[in-house]
């Protein structure tokens, strides 16, 4: 009697960083050189399936200049502006969209009310939330605390990604979306869910649902501890449009930011506030984030960020003080404390300010992360302020990056950073030199051009 043949299922390594794969298990990535990367994924899959990533069944070449341009009117608006200006307009039509961010910062109470927007803006169609986190119930519960629940919204608790897409074929909603995509999984697989072949096998089944439908689906991806998404970095690869969700846990603003965005601008960032009743958004964030600021306190300087291409006023915050054990400690809420280090070897060194052997906090008012180059000039003066107790006007900002030398340098969008100052009453402004030459003008503000630091400073 002959034997019945069995594929044996056979185990690979797939760097979780690159996507490189091995035989057989390393230490260190031969292709990327990150260490502790190579996760094992079982290879075999049952004969005659076809590729899940397959978008389309062939067809004949097509000129770039006969295809229909996509348009404003063909993208899926959320009815939230913060959300569709961050997706440049909308959701395309056939676009697979990944949101991530910490847990508990508010991604899927974001997600609800995008889908109960859109759900409203389309009553005569459906929209399709699968939860594989919740109980239908628990998420229902979160859609009526925030007011997120018309009737053609459609949830299902599944994590089975082949029962999801069967479902999404019969309702053809106007949106599918999967939460989360580390808990989704097909049967094809031996693995668990949330492996690096799940995730990556479930993404492209939903990316082939996706393109051949032309449903805008979004995806909910957990992040490691490092700050990245979880999964495989294909993942990213995959999807067209990667938003983060970001913000302090305990604070109530958060910051929606595109880091990848096939049909628009990742220079945009949508603002929100989190309340009782859900995700709130902020219009004015400028105002919002400086209306609790103290009047006349050594130590506070407002900073004229830019996040993208929106100007945003935040007010930085310095403490120096003895140091308690004799050696001086940083502290750095919001921004980088390596950046706080660098500025005050160059206050000691190049604007005769030495607190280097001082205990010194810096904080972001508001919960808000500054990481570009412009706010060191807001940092400096806001430690030399509070180091020598003396505090900064009111009415005036500051922005510019802070070399080694002592010098200031430009920055990028200094028009649009002055702009709104002025809206918000601001009357004097700490610029670099190089900023007030390019600049053709901003009546109604004082402007002081310096180039070095200790200029800077005695302005102020």
């Amino acid at each position: 009697m002959a034997k019945l043949k069995v594929k044996a299922a056979r185990s690979t390594y797939r760097c979780d960083a690159c996507g490189h794969v091995e035989s057989k298990w390393m230490g260190r990535c031969p292709a990327c050189q990150q260490w502790n990367s190579l996760i094992e994924e079982v290879t075999a899959a049952p004969a005659g399936r076809a590729a899940a990533v397959a978008i389309s069944a062939g067809g004949a070449p097509v000129a770039v200049t006969e295809v229909a341009e996509i348009d404003a009117g063909d993208r899926t608006a959320c009815a939230i502006g913060e959300v569709d200006r961050v997706l440049g307009g909308g959701l395309v039509p056939g676009s697979l969209v990944l949101l991530g961010g910490e847990p508990g910062i508010g991604k899927s109470t974001l997600l609800v009310q995008a889908l109960a927007g859109i759900a409203r803006r389309h009553g005569d169609r459906k929209v399709l939330y699968a939860t594989g986190e919740e109980s239908v119930a628990q998420t229902a519960l979160r859609a009526r605390r925030v007011g997120a629940a018309p009737a053609n919204l459609i949830l299902v608790a599944e994590t089975d990604v082949d029962r999801v897409l069967t479902i999404a074929r019969d309702l053809q909603p106007a949106v599918l979306a999967v939460d989360s995509i580390q808990t989704a999984y097909t049967a094809a697989l031996d693995s668990i869910p949330g492996a690096v072949a799940q995730v990556r096998e479930s993404a492209g089944r939903l990316m082939q649902f996706a393109k051949t439908t032309a449903t805008p689906t979004l995806l909910v991806g957990h992040v490691t501890k490092d700050g990245g998404l979880a999964g495989p970095k294909t993942l990213e690869h995959l999807v067209d449009v990667v938003l983060s969700f970001e913000g302090d846990g305990s604070g109530a603003y958060r910051i929606l930011r595109a880091h990848k965005n096939r049909f628009g601008s990742t220079q945009e960032i949508g603002v929100f506030e989190m309340r009782g009743a859900g995700l709130a958004e902020v219009l004015d964030p400028s105002a919002h984030l400086l209306a609790e600021r103290p009047a006349g306190a050594p130590g506070s300087v407002v900073v004229a960020s830019a996040d993208g291409n929106r100007p945003l006023l935040v007010e930085i915050q310095a403490l120096v003080a003895p140091p308690a054990a004799g050696i001086g400690r940083r502290t750095a809420a919001g921004v980088d404390g390596n950046r706080v280090a660098l500025l005050l070897a160059v206050l000691a060194q190049r604007a005769g300010c030495d607190v280097l052997s001082q205990d010194v906090f810096v904080n972001v008012a508001g919960g808000v992360r500054l990481t570009e180059p412009a706010i060191d000039l807001g940092i400096a003066c806001a430690l030399a302020s509070s180091a020598r107790g003396r505090a900064v006007d009111a009415k005036t900002i500051v922005f510019g990056e802070v070399g080694l030398a002592g010098e200031v340098r430009a920055v990028p969008l200094a028009d649009a950073r002055l702009a709104e100052a002025r809206k918000l009453g601001f009357t004097r402004a700490i610029i670099p030199v190089q900023n007030q030459a390019r600049l053709e003008g901003a009546p109604g503000l004082e402007l002081v051009a310096v180039d070095r630091l200790a200029a800077a400073l005695g302005a102020l």
